[in-house]
């Protein structure tokens, strides 16, 4: 399959030294960041597939500061949709895969939310045991139909043979948007799911979900809409500007992150604020990987250990990045992350049951 087949280079935007723009090439490079857009919706009721322009976007990003970053940064151009949505998801995975391959992280922008199928189904060809954190105010478990779209690809992501699922957590969902049977079932298997209120203000709840993840996916739906609507379904209610960047700053900061999807942008806004809050997210992503990447191999901790009643619990403290972990054991792969304050409420007798299961 040639690359030129199946992506539609962007056109050039004029960037001075100190933008971001500048940085930017047109070729996958080893570790490095790759972006691909997509004007794939047919996985939305009633969705289409008519080449959409991210010019707005693009110019948004590529003008704002690269500060210090020194990772490869690519713009591979914009995927061209299939004959069928299938067709679509066939040649994503084919991208996917020569970015797996070298390395780098693909960033997918634009398309709609069942894409992470494909982000998965490319992921899981290259390693096993995923971890997978999805931020969206829908936990959606339909599978009525075989045809992939956003109702089902969870179920199928789920319920798949050939796929090696790790962890799946679920943040950023809405009770009133949402089946009570849904909720239920993902605590009943014991995923972890996070209502909206639980992430505003503060990213230090989410961010243990986050911490691990090989893939995280985005559904733009879970952000409290501007003007015309940030998403092809715009809410009233949802992570705001401020909170919706600090997460995507964590989503980069992960150690372990390999694929980020960000779907369901309504790219037809006519309001500029919508695409320049898309651009700065991603910028926050970015900034996120490259601090990620600056960071030392070699780390030391802090044990405390925590009596309650008759039984005694470990945490560790990461003293150069401050992030927390739970379970003994000097191999902090297999500790469990968490978050300070369950550490503090662990002290004053109160150990959450996430940490035991």
């Amino acid at each position: 399959m040639n690359i030129e087949d199946i992506l539609l280079p962007p056109r050039e935007i004029k960037t001075e030294k100190w933008q971001l723009g500048n940085l930017i090439s047109g070729e996958i490079k080893e570790n490095g960041i790759v972006l691909i857009f997509c004007s794939d919706y047919r996985g939305l009721e009633n969705g289409s597939a008519e080449i959409l322009d991210f010019r707005k976007v693009r110019k948004e990003l590529y003008q704002l500061s690269q500060l210090d970053f020194d990772l490869p940064l690519c713009d591979i151009g914009d995927l061209i949709s299939g004959k069928s949505h299938q067709d679509t998801h066939y040649i994503l995975q084919e991208v996917l895969s020569m970015c797996h391959y070298k390395n780098a992280i693909p960033v997918i922008v634009g398309g709609s939310s069942d894409l992470a199928f494909s982000l998965f189904s490319a992921l899981n060809f290259h390693q096993k045991n995923i971890n997978y954190t999805e931020i969206s105010n829908i936990i959606s478990l339909n599978n009525e139909t075989n045809e992939i779209s956003e109702k089902n690809f969870l179920s199928k992501i789920l319920g798949s043979k050939t796929f090696t699922l790790k962890n799946y957590h679920h943040l950023g969902y809405q009770k009133h948007l949402n089946a009570l049977d849904s909720v239920k079932l993902m605590k009943e298997v014991e995923f972890e799911v996070m209502r909206l209120a639980e992430m505003m203000n503060a990213t230090e709840r989410a961010e243990p979900y986050l911490r691990r993840a090989d893939l995280v996916t985005l559904n733009c739906d879970a952000v409290e809409s501007l003007g015309d609507g940030f998403s092809v379904n715009p809410q009233v209610n949802g992570l705001n500007k401020r909170e919706i960047c600090a997460y995507m700053k964590e989503i980069g900061l992960g150690e372990n992150l390999k694929s980020v999807g960000i779907f369901n942008f309504n790219a037809n806004s006519e309001d500029l604020l919508n695409h320049q809050l898309l651009a700065q997210m991603i910028w926050y992503l970015i900034e996120g990987i490259n601090i990620q990447k600056s960071h030392p191999k070699e780390r030391s901790y802090e044990t405390f250990w925590v009596l309650i009643e008759e039984d005694q619990y470990a945490f560790k403290r990461d003293t150069f990045s401050d992030l927390w972990y739970f379970g003994e054991g000097e191999e902090i792969e297999k500790l469990l992350p968490c978050a300070k304050w369950e550490f503090e409420d662990a002290k004053r007798g109160y150990l959450n049951p996430r940490l035991l299961k």
